[in-house]
């Protein structure tokens, strides 16, 4: 190759086809390290600061990572490999992890300790300014009445505010079928007693949120669990094996994107979900907190899309898109709404009633889809930076998912390496982290930690990753003694 005679104009992005040019051809191959910034500005006759802004563009692309004080490397599948599948469990189990989870929320709320434990995307665009208007503007409208206990099933103004949004997903809803709750936990836990008694079998997904795997605990149920795929979420075909063996009761699914894989059903995957659903007849609860938060060209519809009546009980909240202190989600119960309803009634009677109230108007006035537009795209932006990062300063051996939407990384340490010990040195070290083992109710995941890239992103951000990466070495498995 001959480009000893480069045009002035854009010189790195000719370095850069250069760069591809090599590995087309096999000159690189990944896990290699490309030449020096000096070597190859000598070779074809540019600046180093042309090289290097070629590197960094190449960087930004994923085709090579940067290693502190290494140099830059053409990707090796190391560096992209995305967590293994799990196993089908052979049989369902009692949850018993409710101490391991207090000591997570202990570390996360912890003062001077850098969040990365907690799952909060609306910290990464915040629509402080916009939900003050719309405040100030329910504080007018609603005077006195602001001060009253609301309605069972919600306020009037945000339930038509929801119909419409449903509306634009192409679902019609029926107000009398939609009852707002205390965030989409509250939810949940209404649909799981509209339709599980104690003890009975519940499927949830592996990896799954802590939060379900306690509730699950504390409604006295068990869990069998099923794989998730990284990319196209539930494993259908373990699915379907789980149903033929077990009775499950209920199936408690993020159809939309899952935590903390941040993988994606498909729509004709969540259509052939139902199918399967629906010959063993068991009811699906769809969690779909993160529909909105898509990384793709358009929202994947929630199941309840495809469903008939009583098929699907759908749960959602503004927790995780606008206001997760507000505390307001809601469900479509269809057929279940009148026991739901009393469920709601014995729980907590309603809604915080001024919070309804400004995200109704926060609804009407078009700032919730502004903003859902802006936050997708700091997300984005984030999860492309942390994984540069992750794969920067952490070990080639790690393994990292690559989410189709929501706030957070999963990180496979590997088998040789403790999550919880890990969780306990990020703390020492001024960082939360979520270990692995809270998001099951097995013994899985030992080897695993979820961080979020939910905050906005910055050098203090990047200075977190790199302490992170340092600190794996340290969360190695001691060996164990051998008996004489």
């Amino acid at each position: 190759m001959d480009h000893s005679t480069f045009k002035p104009d854009y010189l790195y992005q000719q370095v850069i086809t250069v760069v591809k040019e090599m590995v087309e051809q096999e000159l690189l191959l990944p896990g290699d390290k490309l030449p020096s910034l000096r070597a190859m500005a000598s070779r074809l006759r540019v600046s180093i600061p042309t090289v290097q802004q070629a590197y960094q563009q190449l960087e930004m692309t994923g085709l090579v990572v940067a290693r502190e004080k290494s140099g830059y490397f053409l990707q090796s599948g190391h560096d992209t490999a995305t967590p293994r599948r799990s196993k089908l469990p052979a049989k369902p189990v009692m949850v018993n992890k409710q101490q391991l989870i207090e000591q997570v929320y202990e570390g996360i709320h912890l003062p001077d300790v850098a969040p990365l434990g907690l799952a909060n995307p609306v910290a990464a665009a915040s629509p402080q300014q916009a939900l003050a208007k719309s405040m100030r503007q329910a504080m007018r409208q609603a005077q006195e009445r602001m001060l009253d206990y609301g309605a069972i099933d919600g306020l009037t103004m945000l339930k038509a505010q929801i119909v419409q949004y449903y509306l634009a997903l192409g679902l019609t809803v029926n107000s009398d079928d939609l009852i707002i709750t205390n965030g989409a936990q509250e939810a949940i836990a209404i649909a799981l007693q509209c339709v599980t008694q104690p003890g009975d079998i519940v499927a949830i997904e592996s990896p799954c949120y802590f939060g379900i795997v306690e509730l699950v605990e504390n409604l006295g149920l068990k869990a069998i669990e099923i794989p998730v795929c990284p990319d196209d979420g539930l494993w259908l075909d373990d699915l379907s094996a789980a149903l033929s063996r077990h009775s499950i009761k209920a199936c408690l699914f993020s159809t939309s994107i899952n935590n903390p894989l941040g993988s994606q059903m498909p729509e004709s995957r969540m259509q052939q979900l139902l199918k399967l659903l629906c010959a063993h007849d068991v009811v699906l609860i769809e969690d779909d907190v993160y529909g909105d938060l898509y990384f793709g060209e358009q929202r994947i519809r929630p199941a309840q899309c495809f469903a008939t009546p009583g098929e699907v009980l759908t749960c959602s909240s503004f927790s995780k898109t606008v206001a997760p202190g507000y505390r307001v989600g809601w469900m479509l119960a269809g057929p279940y709404s009148a026991r739901a309803k009393r469920f709601k009634r014995a729980l907590s009677c309603s809604a915080p009633m001024m919070n309804q109230w400004a995200l109704a108007d926060f609804m009407a006035s078009g700032e919730f889809q502004r903003h859902l537009r802006q936050l997708r795209k700091r997300l984005y932006d984030n999860k492309q930076k942390m994984r540069l990062a992750v794969q920067k300063y952490f070990p080639e051996h790690v393994r990292v998912s690559d989410p189709k939407g929501g706030c957070v990384l999963w990180l496979d340490l590997g088998g040789a390496y403790d999550g919880g010990l890990f969780f306990q040195l990020a703390l020492r070290a001024g960082i939360s982290v979520a270990p692995g083992a809270i998001f099951s109710a097995y013994e899985r995941y030992r080897s695993c930690v979820r961080i979020s890239y939910g905050l906005p992103w910055s050098a203090e951000m990047e200075g977190y990753v790199r302490t992170l990466g340092a600190l794996v070495q340290q969360a190695k498995k001691q060996p164990q003694p051998q008996s004489v």
